[in-house]
């Protein structure tokens, strides 16, 4: 069964061109719903699957502990797949049909203040090959709000300094060409002639960002980095790879920038996606007049 699974995720790799977080995350969760039909159910094919053997998966799913919203998303995996199954004429029924969608609360991204993101910035090392790399790192994410995954894929010649924009790749494969501002241009320029040689150890790479083994570095890698920083800027509220993301878009439209221009430098197919940003500058307003107004 897990051979119906390697030729769906070759025609989501070929034909839809997904991006590879994306397919890890189909992967991930059809293996596991393969795995409880063949394990736990007994199922040697997927013409023998009912509706109720897919919620015996989801209740296996609930019952340990899994979120809502990754639920969510693997019932949509699951549909997804027992299409495809029908369109190759492997099967003739789709039991995932008939299935709902558990209902998430959609919660509002966690952002940093200003004064947290400075913090943020002066957190890394002094003049230390891994201080300027960390800083630059920083600088970039709050500067253009690409995601870390789009960051650690960047190579040297993505960035054009002097012209003050990098070229990125995004979700599905798409280009985006991002204006870099005045100080993460000079984060930037500074780690590239001062830093970069010192950690690539004469090897022959063309990633932007290098890890003490002067190799790409990697997603897990940025997310313990930026954990240290937070911790040495004393903040103490939750941070994430994404933060600085958010934050960057919030910010921008807290200084009045246009919906639609910061859904194009943030790479959103669908506006409503960036829509969820007014909705945190308007919960920061009710808090700014519940605080400052005499009479709220």
């Amino acid at each position: 069964m897990l051979d119906e699974v390697k030729d769906y995720l070759h025609y989501l790799t070929v034909e839809r061109g997904l991006a590879a977080n994306t397919l890890q995350s189909y992967e991930r969760d059809l293996k596991k719903y393969t795995t409880h039909l063949q394990k736990e159910l007994n199922h040697t094919n997927y013409n023998t699957i009912t509706r109720n053997d897919i919620m015996n998966f989801l209740y296996h799913l609930k019952d340990s502990g899994m979120a809502t919203t990754t639920i969510a998303r693997t019932i949509a995996s699951i549909r997804s797949f027992h299409q495809f199954l029908i369109r190759e004429k492997v099967t003739d029924q789709d039991p995932s049909v008939h299935i709902e969608t558990p209902k998430t609360e959609r919660r509002l991204p966690k952002i940093l203040s200003s004064a947290e993101v400075e913090n943020l910035m002066e957190a890394p090392e002094g003049n230390t090959p891994f201080g300027l790399r960390d800083r630059a790192m920083i600088e970039l994410l709050y500067a253009t709000g690409i995601r870390v995954s789009e960051m650690i894929q960047l190579n040297v010649s993505d960035a054009h300094l002097t012209m003050g924009f990098i070229q990125c790749t995004g979700k599905g494969n798409k280009e985006r060409i991002i204006p870099v501002g005045r100080m993460a241009s000079q984060a930037l320029t500074t780690y590239i002639t001062e830093a970069r040689g010192k950690l690539l150890k004469k090897k022959s790479n063309d990633a932007l960002f290098l890890n003490h083994h002067g190799n790409r570095l990697t997603r897990q890698g940025f997310w313990k980095i930026l954990k240290k920083l937070a911790r040495q800027a004393n903040i103490e509220k939750e941070l994430t790879p994404h933060t600085l993301r958010h934050s960057f878009a919030t910010h921008l439209l807290e200084n009045g920038a246009d919906l639609r221009a910061v859904q194009e430098l943030l790479g959103h197919v669908d506006i409503s996606t960036t829509q969820i940003y007014t909705h945190v500058t308007k919960t920061r307003l009710k808090d700014v007049y519940s605080t400052y107004h005499p009479r709220a």
